[in-house]
């Protein structure tokens, strides 16, 4: 194992040749897999097939409370649906609403109905000139997307260990009043798999806002995708906020969509007061219900947090090896050749590398021209612009073994080459 940084032009250029020949030889494997997005594999996938048969029986289709699910109406959701996901957040039952498929859905619902009619008895956003959102970054590019779809200023945040930069949020959100919210996955961040410490949650709660309309969007889509054993704690945003005389600032986001099937889960979406009154009220008029036949499903097939724990240990059961793999992979290949750093990932769906400045894109580049198909460089940056050229997101979950084994070995070859076409020219 050779460190680039103390080789001389000559043995940089030998280094070169060879891993041009191997690059070569993958191109000629005519590899053709998309590792572009966090998605679970066809096994983890399997593990969700019962879930379709457990509603087929005409008594099946009756709730305790006596709804048919077959049938209009309950536009919130099912009571037995809020139990469940409140049993497992710890949230109470009557802040939750019950959605359709897509947590994402229900966050462009929020952000629609708050440029259309505003929050906090304040005007709509739509009227209020120009808006901004803090973006804590490396971060979940469809956020960012989504944010910049309505017309919304992005403002990046740098993440360190504990979280977004409370200081640089502090001082932004107590002097900007334009700065109307914020996006947070706060347990293991996509990319970068930080949890928020409880210091950092009880700084949102108790942050003093110019704009009286400032909302946290807390996505907590990876709420129980644990890797090990031990759970990593994450305080409750709302019991926080509750505490700080705070309440109606955060919206918390969940979904079942890496629990079960990705496109056929259920979202869920946690407020209060006239948050909690404007979406039930949103809701009762864009739909007649959500799916309730694939709610009752969902109760029947995961039933408690104790059932829940055990299906996420199968996923786990899964998933680790293919995290393991690529760790290993990437500790063999530069543990003495400090070109690249690496998260170590206690759950999510992600590695977050970070590459000598200047090389994440051609490294992208390189993997996608010999058939592997990464994030795009800067996608986890607003405005898709990483400043240093460094970040690439690594998503292990979907191929097989052999496949990851195969692209884990392109992309190490990618990294060294792209470095050395920056030294050697």
């Amino acid at each position: 194992m050779k460190n680039f940084l103390k080789l001389n032009k000559e043995e940089l250029s030998e280094e070169y040749e060879n891993l041009l020949r191997e690059y070569e030889n993958f191109k000629k494997k005519h590899i053709k897999l998309d590792m572009s997005r966090g998605k679970p594999s066809n096994a983890q996938l399997d593990l969700s097939l019962k879930l379709l048969d457990v509603v087929n029986s005409e008594s099946d289709f009756v709730t305790d409370s006596g709804i048919d699910v077959r049938n209009y109406g309950v536009c919130d959701g099912l009571q037995e649906m809020k139990n469940f996901i409140s049993e497992v957040t710890g949230i109470k039952s009557e802040y939750f609403i019950v959605g359709g498929n897509s947590s994402l859905s229900m966050m462009f619902d929020v952000i629609s109905f708050f440029m259309i009619h505003g929050t906090g008895g304040c005007e709509p956003w739509c009227k209020q000139g120009k808006i901004k959102f803090l973006c804590p970054s490396p971060g979940y590019d469809r956020h960012f997307r989504m944010a910049e779809y309505f017309g919304i200023e992005l403002i990046t945040i740098p993440m360190n260990s504990e979280g977004p930069d409370m200081d640089l949020i502090e001082r932004i959100v107590s002097e900007d009043k334009s700065v109307k919210g914020i996006w947070c996955v706060p347990k293991f961040s996509n990319p970068g798999g930080v949890t928020y410490s409880d210091k950092t949650v009880k700084r949102f709660a108790s942050l003093k806002s110019a704009a009286p309309d400032f909302r946290i969007f807390w996505d907590n889509a990876y709420f129980v995708h644990d890797l090990t054993e031990n759970t990593v704690p994450l305080l409750d945003i709302i019991s926080e906020c509750n505490n700080q005389g705070t309440l109606e600032r955060p919206i918390v986001f969940y979904s079942t969509s890496k629990i079960t099937f990705p496109g056929s889960g259920i979202a869920f979406m946690a407020c209060a007061g006239n948050n909690l009154k404007d979406f039930k009220e949103m809701y009762s008029i864009k739909t007649v219900g959500f799916d309730k036949i694939n709610q009752m499903r969902h109760i029947k097939f995961l039933k408690n947090k104790y059932e829940l724990f055990s299906h996420m240990k199968k996923h786990r059961g899964i998933l680790n090896p293919k995290f393991d793999a690529v760790l290993n992979k990437l500790d063999e290949k530069f543990r003495e050749n400090p070109i690249l750093k690496w998260n170590v990932p206690l759950g999510g769906y992600f590695i977050s590398v970070n590459t000598i400045k200047g090389c994440a894109k051609r490294i992208v580049e390189l993997c996608r021209e010999a058939g592997v198909v990464l994030t795009g460089a800067g996608a986890a940056f607003p405005y898709g612009v990483d400043e240093e050229d460094s970040h690439i997101r690594l998503a292990p979950t979907f191929p097989d073994s052999n496949e990851l084994d195969m692209a884990t070995d392109l992309f190490c070859i990618c990294v060294k080459l792209a470095f050395l076409e920056k030294r050697i020219r």
